[in-house]
């Protein structure tokens, strides 16, 4: 039986990586607090994967002592679809990994 997508949220990796220098984290110290390998930390702040499922992208947050209300980790593009969708997050398909 197939599986709903799941709710993912677009994320800027450019901007993910200026936080997490701006604290001084490596991405090894980043990766491990958010619970996801250094490698895919690498993938999406180089924007070779953009898409992140909902606990790993509140993860991420908390690890770079962003608040809930600050979207600046999310693409424009994703912070303009939720403003027109009323905060919700879009439906995409589900990427493998953490």
């Amino acid at each position: 039986m197939e599986q709903p997508p799941a709710t993912t949220y677009q994320v800027d990796g450019a901007e993910i990586r200026t936080r997490r220098m701006e604290l001084g984290m490596s991405q090894a110290e980043c990766a491990a607090r958010t619970q996801i390998t250094r490698p895919y930390l690498s993938q999406i702040e180089t924007g070779e994967r953009r898409h992140m499922r909902r606990p790993t992208y509140t993860a991420l947050r908390t690890a770079l002592q962003i608040p809930q209300d600050d979207r600046r980790l999310l693409a424009p593009d994703e912070d303009q679809h939720r403003k027109e969708n009323h905060g919700r997050p879009h439906e995409a398909e589900a990427e493998a990994g953490p």
